[in-house]
């Protein structure tokens, strides 16, 4: 190994994506607990997004490059881990990268059957879905979950994922072409929302149990309505508006419960907890074939500006990939 390596790194701290630029820095060294990783793929993910425009710093200790998952060859093992593992990993930061540094509780074995690349796209939405879909939103076998962005990356994780647990899905998205990949994808119900008002179509399919929002604005009103008593909202984001107006009387009558949770703050005992979690109950599906990561478009890591740009345009169907020599 040489002591430097090739990092995609914000030029002038923030910006748009022509900001990010290669440069050559010093390679990572592990410390106690934590593994080395040369990286073969990482992924790329809206808080990326907006982390390069500054609305998103690092938490304590992270790398300031960019990149939250990767997948790879273990180079300097701990753990359960040693030299020549190939294992997937939740970063805190820095997988835009040739190396990549991370507790070894954070990594998982690639699944059976699936290439790095595909690996690489599973941490950051897999343990997303997992934390607020199945446990802060406790959807169970045969409740119906609503799934808002449906073709993004976590959009077509979550319903892979709930299809898997005996949940039926409700998907919406923008435009037709969407709404017929989220069919494609396992989605009992697509609703493009450009023609159709999700809240009726819920209704009319009986309501659902749980919505996975990363919309917000006035979307919270009209899923309120879509909801069945005792159902939950979720919210992992808010591209639509994060200040919403809470009806409480109409909150009260349907029992509902409003949620949400960031994964990249989370202290590195509760990452490890999710880790095991999601291992014992999610790889399984993987390698059952109940779970494959869709691939939309792959860059080369130099391309990373290119990237950004690609995921920022919209018209991706999953995920959005780096590859690193």
């Amino acid at each position: 190994m040489t002591e430097t390596m090739t990092a995609i790194a914000v030029e002038g701290g923030r910006g748009p994506a022509e900001n990010l630029k290669a440069q050559t820095i010093a390679r990572p060294e592990p410390g106690p607990g934590q593994i080395l990783i040369k990286v073969e793929a990482a992924g790329v993910n809206r808080p990326d997004l907006a982390q390069r425009i500054g609305a998103y710093p690092p938490p304590p200790g992270a790398p300031d490059t960019l990149g939250l998952e990767v997948a790879g060859e273990v180079v300097v093992g701990a753990g359960r881990w040693k030299a020549g593992d190939k294992v997937c990993a939740l970063l805190g930061g820095g997988g835009y990268a040739q190396y990549a540094v991370v507790d070894a509780r954070h990594a998982l074995p690639i699944p059976k059957g699936l290439s790095a690349l595909e690996a690489a796209a599973l941490p950051e939405t897999v343990f997303t879905v997992f934390a607020n879909v199945f446990e802060h939103g406790s959807l169970k076998a045969g409740e119906t979950l609503m799934v808002h962005g449906a073709t993004s990356g976590i959009g077509t994780t979550a319903i892979q994922m709930a299809k898997a647990a005996g949940a039926k899905v409700i998907a919406t998205g923008r435009g037709a072409g969407k709404a017929a990949e989220a069919l494609k994808l396992g989605a009992d119900v697509s609703v493009d929302v450009t023609s159709q008002d999700f809240a009726e179509v819920a209704k009319a399919e009986g309501g659902v149990d749980v919505i996975l929002d990363m919309v917000g604005g006035d979307y919270f009103a009209k899923g309120l309505d879509a909801l069945r008593t005792g159902g939950r909202i979720v919210f992992i984001a808010a591209q639509g508006g994060g200040e919403v107006a809470l009806p409480i009387f109409r909150l009260m009558m349907k029992r509902a419960v409003v949620t949400g949770s960031t994964l990249r703050p989370r202290d590195a005992d509760e990452k490890a907890r999710l880790a095991a979690a999601v291992e014992a109950t999610v790889w399984p599906w993987i390698e059952a074939g109940k779970l494959k990561p869709l691939i939309d478009k792959t860059f080369p890591l130099e391309d990373a500006a290119a990237a950004h740009a690609y995921l920022e345009g919209g018209a991706h169907v999953g995920k959005v990939m780096l590859t690193a020599d």
